[in-house]
């Protein structure tokens, strides 16, 4: 074996320095390939016989090692393709071609396979490879066929080169190392849902139900204050319309151009312009105001906590609290029943400013009610927001790992 047949990762484990160099091999040479077989949408039910798997959940449901099968279909299974145990499960279907690489070990017997996935069986350490897999977005990309949906066909995989240590020890600790992670980041990730669960209850019981005017759960100290009292957003707050940058947003600027996806995304989505038309400032509440059909955009808020650099595109509305906490406000307008109802299911929807400032608002006569409630509910969001924190750092401590301990074959040539 020469020099360039070798081919050692950044980072390693000390018990196996003395081993040398990962052999170059590809996809083809370490294992075998299979299509799974028909088990289509409307073949699924819940009281189905036959546990399944399809091509969709590996990109929305499964991590890289499949804990829980969600799937039943009741197609006969004589015309099924089922598992041993220990497959990886690579989507052949998708619209996204960086995103074929989110193969999936099924650690399982017996589970239907779905025909829009190929099947790999290696003699090697399968989780291993399911992790290695995972590292191969752009080689994978490379590979795929076709223009609006997208295929990838195993035949374009085999030759794909890979690494392979030289003792299966060695693969085993890197698939334990990397097991391990995924475990914290799930056991992370079901208390950010925790999390989010009691900050939706905090929300049903700290405001008014519709047709009521107390809430279910009062502070003590004001349990008896009486009825809230209705009012309109148009008495409590201000209203100003955002203005079109259509021509002036770009990749990078100095303000962030608040539009529809940016709100929806809580920030993630982010679109840049040099000129500011409306500018923000902390308290401020900038409401989606147009959207398709029963989207989830429309009325969508986002409250701004912080001096940043923001400007606000057409269709966004600003909203400036006048004689009620603003952090209150903002929960009762966040996609508040009253906006939905402009929603008829066949057209657009686009409030009108008069439609926005007609909102009902209830409120405690008592302001300081008003504070506690909304110091309660950003705690619960500060919670929230430290939570998805960790796991973010998590993610990218994993994705450091990932590059760190299976080598880049990129430029390596066999």
């Amino acid at each position: 074996m020469n020099k360039e047949e070798q081919v050692l990762p950044e980072l390693r484990f000390p018990e196996f320095n003395k081993e040398g160099k990962w052999e170059i091999t590809t996809i083809g040479q370490m294992g075998s390939f299979y299509y799974g077989k028909s088990a289509p949408k409307w073949s699924l039910s819940e009281d189905a016989p036959t546990l399944c798997v399809r091509y969709g959940e590996l990109y929305t449901k499964f991590g890289t090692i499949i804990k829980e099968v969600y799937s039943r279909t009741n197609i006969d299974p004589k015309t099924l393709r089922f598992s041993k145990g220990g497959e990886i499960l690579v989507p052949r279907v998708g619209e996204d071609p960086f995103a074929f690489s989110n193969c999936s070990y099924l650690p399982f017997p017996n589970i239907a396979i779905g025909e829009m996935i190929s099947v790999y069986e290696t003699e090697q350490d399968s989780i291993f490879y399911a992790y290695y897999f995972n590292t191969l977005s752009s080689q994978f990309a490379k590979v795929v066929e076709g223009q609006n949906v997208k295929n990838l066909y195993y035949v374009n995989l085999e030759p794909i080169k890979i690494g392979k240590p030289k003792s299966i020890e060695e693969q085993q600790k890197i698939a334990k190392c990397l097991s391990s992670l995924d475990e914290v980041i799930n056991a992370e990730t079901e208390k950010l849902k925790l999390l989010q669960d009691h900050k939706k209850g905090l929300l049903q019981q700290l405001f008014p139900q519709e047709g009521e005017t107390q809430p279910k759960y009062r502070f003590p100290e004001y349990r008896n204050d009486g009825d809230w009292k209705e009012t309109t957003l148009d008495a409590v707050a201000d209203y100003k319309n955002g203005k079109a940058h259509e021509k002036e947003i770009s990749k990078t600027g100095k303000y962030k151009v608040v539009n529809s996806k940016f709100i929806s995304t809580e920030g993630e989505v982010v679109k840049f312009s040099d000129s500011v038309n409306l500018e923000t400032k902390i308290g401020d509440i900038l409401m989606v105001l147009s959207d398709i059909p029963n989207g989830k955009a429309l009325s969508k808020c986002f409250y701004v906590d912080k001096n940043d650099t923001y400007t606000v595109n057409q269709r966004i509305c600003k909203i400036t609290s006048t004689n009620i906490n603003s952090v209150f406000l903002f929960y009762q307008l966040n996609r508040n029943k009253y906006f939905l109802r402009f929603d008829d299911g066949n057209k657009q929807t686009n409030l009108r400013k008069d439609d926005v400032l007609n909102c009902p608002i209830l409120k405690p006569t008592n302001p300081k009610e008003q504070d506690k409630i909304a110091n309660t509910l950003t705690s619960a969001s500060t919670l929230i927001e430290e939570q998805q924190e960790k796991i973010r750092r998590l993610q990218a401590h994993k994705k450091g790992l990932l590059q760190q301990l299976f080598p880049n074959l990129n430029d390596v040539a066999v």
